[in-house]
């Protein structure tokens, strides 16, 4: 049966195409193809009508290549997505350095022959988990952003109402909304609460409370009230000075309301992950973390062994080794994803502040810190321990699965 090998190179809105067959044989030199329907559809037919079995392979670069992986897929082709650092590590034994979209897409194909008994179908599930790790970076973006407009609101109330974002510290409710900022936007002003006498603030702030379902406290209310007769503000109390508090308000609202529709969003996707269950039920991982860890991990399946997941996450040692020289204690290699190193010191700072004590990877950075070990080596170790438990438990999981 003959093997046809399908490298892609794929960039923005084009791609190079090469086709080989084993020992060398070119079926197809390199052609260049525009991501239309048109061209999409001539590819495929053009795939199809070669003889025996054709295997594409592309790097995932970027986000360039899913809607061809779709169409491929869709249309019945066998299709795989690849790591570019694997392609870029695949056959260098040449001392030119040739670097060109023809020469990548042939390199593509050979790589496709090499590897061809262990390419993995793209499917359904990948498409699920493109989708999540698109609003894993999403969720990102507006985390940032909210974090900027955090800081800008308060920047603002230390000149009308300094401290008051110190006041409570209930964590954001489902719409986003925390008790400090939808204080703030009532008593926009410290004038708004030490202009009442105590009876008509506590009177008015019981009602707020119940309005917008806050829990009330007298104590609460007469240390408000007392601290409020010590601020000195810089705005005056007026139109515009309200003004600007309020849009300040409003666009910290509307990032934190996409926030936590992401988060809600994410968990649900990652709940159609085969793996869902196995990765919630690991400590220092809840229904953000988890769906940011899988997010970035992908399809562990891919990974041939623990090293190899640990090296792209960059939590792996690395190895400075020359003849009888060998360095015993090396910097980690932080070649990786950046993403899923935050993520994986996220859950390792929960398991510090939760202190699972049946929890090997908490028992680990125990042992490191009572080692005398930086911060950051004990939470890189213990980030790279936990990535190996979970490349051990998702895998022997997912393949335990029927087909």
């Amino acid at each position: 049966m003959n093997m046809n090998a399908v490298g892609i190179d794929v960039s923005k809105g084009k791609s190079m195409v090469a086709i080989l067959r084993p020992y060398g044989e070119i079926v197809s030199s390199p052609f260049e193809i525009k991501h239309t329907s048109d061209n999409i559809r001539s590819l495929i037919k053009n795939i199809k009508s070669i003889e025996g079995e054709s295997r594409i392979v592309m790097e995932h670069t970027g986000r360039y290549y899913e809607p061809l992986a779709r169409e491929f897929s869709q249309a019945g082709l066998f299709v795989t997505a690849v790591n570019p650092k694997l392609i870029k590590d695949f056959g260098d034994d040449s001392l030119r350095k040739v670097k060109s979209d023809k020469a990548d897409a042939v390199k593509i194909a050979r790589y496709t022959l090499d590897r061809w008994a262990n390419l993995k179908q793209y499917s359904l599930m990948d498409e699920i988990r493109n989708q999540l790790k698109t609003m894993n970076r999403q969720f990102g973006f507006y985390m940032k952003h909210k974090t900027a407009m955090k800081n800008n609101l308060i920047g603002i109330l230390d000149q009308t109402y300094p401290g008051v974002n110190t006041y409570f510290d209930s964590p954001a409710r489902e719409d986003g909304s925390q008790k400090w900022v939808d204080f703030a936007a009532a008593y926009w002003h410290v004038d708004c609460v030490r202009k009442m006498s105590l009876n008509a603030f506590v009177d008015h702030f019981k009602n707020w409370c119940k309005r917008k379902k806050y829990n009330f406290s007298d104590v609460k209310a007469e240390e408000i009230y007392g601290a409020a007769k010590e601020l000195v503000p810089v705005l005056p109390k007026d139109d515009l000075t309200k003004l600007i508090v309020k849009q300040a308000i409003e666009q910290l609202n509307t990032a934190s309301k996409t926030v936590e529709e992401l988060r809600t969003l994410m968990n649900e996707t990652a709940a159609k992950l085969p793996e869902y269950p196995i990765v919630m039920a690991m400590k220092g991982v809840g229904p953000s973390l988890g769906p940011q860890l899988m997010a970035e991990i992908g399809d562990v399946t891919r990974f041939t062994h623990k090293g190899a997941i640990t090296a792209f996450a960059g939590v792996d040692p690395g190895v400075n080794e020359s003849g009888s020289y060998e360095q015993k204690s090396v910097l980690t290699s932080k070649r990786g994803s950046s993403s899923l190193r935050k993520t994986l010191f996220q859950v390792m700072d929960c398991l510090v502040k939760t202190k699972p004590q049946d929890d090997p990877v908490y028992a680990f950075i125990n042992k490191k810190r009572a080692q005398g070990k930086p911060y950051y080596v004990y939470m890189t170790a213990g980030a790279n321990k936990f990535l190996r438990i979970y490349y051990g438990r998702v895998k022997e999981y997912l393949m335990s699965l029927p087909e």
